[in-house]
């Protein structure tokens, strides 16, 4: 009997449930009330349930009523979900977008243009992964992401590349740090006491890492997440480059101090070339350019907020 069930008649359902009671129901219906009452009636006969409570004048839901309109309503949801992923596949529109970020793209960037694609594109699926240097284009290469945002000084062989911004990488250390108390510059003889705190990617076993840039101490720890080397900074433990963008509230608080390395003296700070990078030849969807044209925007507006001089 549940086969002869209706969308119509639980849709009717709905509206005596939400509207309270079979005329109000009908006028919202644009429907007469006999017709709304001879389809309730039908309904309770095709489930072998009561859905009414008719001893009063106006019927009101039973239990087992509740628990069907309740289900109703899910089913409801699941077929509008359903029409906006026909109608996104009519137009030519993806249903799943999945996305690879380098770690150190703003965190602040990456949570607006989530929240925009919920509002923008509320029936596309969403897979999104943080990884570090080669790990985001070995994804990308792998094919588990449409779109990655990626180191631009990696090997992108066999991908195409649109540059968006550049993150300016400090060196820092915690105030208690043996360097921040170093008067002045400080040279090669400093740093080779020190232990410098190194990024490095999760890859398969077999293939290649990044090479080392920036590496000055003669002792390092490779740290596999970003937010593990930060918190090491912060803690003493060692001394390392860090985007601008994650460090300059720990700068203006005094949790952290920029140090003068030798290297860098009489020109700007290190730079990190971020692109938005996908694999040659793959066409993207309208949501993918709307993706990729956000982030770029996103990304540049974040980091236009910590630069300084």
């Amino acid at each position: 009997m549940l086969d002869s069930v209706t969308i119509d008649q639980l849709r009717t359902l709905r509206a005596v449930a939400e509207e309270g009671s079979f005329s109000a129901a009908a006028r919202r219906l644009g429907q007469g009330q006999p017709a709304v009452s001879q389809a309730m009636q039908r309904l309770e006969k095709q489930l072998g349930m009561r859905l009414f409570d008719r001893s009063s004048r106006v019927p009101r839901l039973t239990m087992k009523g509740e628990a069907v309109v309740a289900a109703a309503q899910r089913l409801h949801d699941d077929l509008a979900t359903f029409q906006t992923v026909v109608g996104r596949l009519k137009n030519g529109e993806e249903t799943k977008l999945a996305l690879v970020v380098d770690a150190m793209f703003p965190t602040s960037a990456l949570l607006s243009f989530v929240k925009e694609l919920a509002q923008t594109h509320p029936g596309v699926e969403l897979t999104l992964e943080v990884e570090l240097l080669a790990a985001v284009t070995e994804r990308l290469r792998e094919r588990k992401a449409t779109l990655a945002i990626a180191g631009a000084d990696l090997d992108l062989s066999g991908l195409e590349q649109r540059p968006i911004a550049l993150l300016r990488m400090l060196p820092v250390a915690a105030p208690s740090h043996p360097l921040a108390a170093v008067k002045g510059v400080i040279t090669d003889e400093h740093l080779a006491t020190t232990t410098q705190l190194v990024l490095s990617e999760r890859l398969p076993s077999g293939k290649t890492g990044t090479a080392d840039r920036g590496v000055f101490s003669a002792k390092s720890w490779r740290v596999a997440d970003l937010m593990t080397k930060h918190a090491l900074i912060l803690g003493g433990l060692g001394w390392g480059h860090e985007p601008e963008h994650l460090v300059s509230e720990d700068l203006a608080a005094g949790r952290l101090v920029r140090l003068r390395l030798a290297a860098y003296e009489g020109g700007p700070p290190p730079q990190r070339p971020l692109a938005l990078v996908r694999r040659k030849g793959t066409p993207l969807g309208p949501v993918a350019m709307w993706a990729s044209n956000r982030l770029t925007s996103l990304c540049q507006l974040a980091l236009g907020d910590h630069h300084t001089t």
